[in-house]
């Protein structure tokens, strides 16, 4: 396959950055999309050039790391995936791809396609986790979990944490993300001791951050590799909505 290539290059976070338009030659309809930008990094360093950087480590879909914006679409248009899980013969031969990172005002970028995601961890650091004391495991039935909540929590805690509902999202939000940690461990009876605190720590902290609200258009859900439901984003709110009430009852 023969392709053209309309990347995004951007030195260092003060650079204005710019699309460079770069040919990929002979390329296996059977690689995945970055074994496609690792040969046209390895023709870019032949010929002397400076190598498109970009992010990446499992190459699984397991990661998240791949966050890359393929023709104006987090990911690409494959429902369900991440970006080192699409191949190329997804593609005709000719056609242009435009390639470009995340884009938000919380997710600086760092150098071409590589962006700052740091923010997501801040958000995990307010509340995302549970305090429980170290040691032997318990028995399995030691703290009785329905199946709907279960079924809910393991759904939630699919999220990767890529930021694919925030690049695609108009306002940036980071609800979707926040919904399925929050939801994650909300669901649980282990998770019950912190759930007000939780929310209320991960909401702020995310608006601290500058993500966007959410305006329920769902092109959140729409993106995401692992088909989080947009639900989680309802419990969140329904969360922070009690847990803030509690919050003014208590101050009163």
């Amino acid at each position: 396959m023969n392709l053209t290539l309309k990347v995004w290059r951007q030195k260092n976070p003060d650079d204005h950055g710019r699309i460079e338009t770069y040919e990929a030659k002979d390329i296996p309809e059977e690689c995945s999309f970055l074994e496609m930008l690792d040969i046209v990094n390895e023709r870019i360093i032949t010929e002397g050039g400076d190598p498109i950087h970009f992010d990446h480590d499992c190459r699984e879909g397991i990661c998240g790391t791949c966050s890359l914006t393929i023709n104006g679409i987090p990911h690409s248009k494959e429902r369900g995936i991440t970006a080192c899980q699409v191949h190329m013969r997804k593609f005709r031969d000719g056609d242009t791809i435009w390639i470009e990172p995340f884009r938000a005002r919380a997710f600086p970028i760092v150098r071409d396609l590589v962006v700052d995601r740091t923010a997501f961890d801040r958000i995990i650091a307010a509340g995302g986790y549970i305090s429980v004391r170290t040691g032997s495991a318990q028995d399995a039935n030691a703290l009785p979990v329905s199946k709907d909540d279960a079924d809910a929590s393991f759904d939630a805690a699919a999220c990767i944490g890529c930021g694919a509902c925030v690049a695609a999202c108009k306002n940036a939000s980071a609800m979707l993300f926040v919904g399925a940690k929050a939801s994650h461990l909300n669901h649980l009876p282990q998770g019950q001791p912190e759930k007000d605190r939780r929310v209320l720590a991960m909401v702020r902290q995310m608006d601290a951050e500058g993500f966007g609200n959410c305006t329920n258009q769902y092109e959140c859900e729409a993106v995401c590799p692992k088909s989080i439901s947009a639900d989680v984003i309802a419990k969140l709110n329904r969360d922070y909505a009690i847990a803030v009430a509690k919050e003014a009852t208590t101050a009163s």
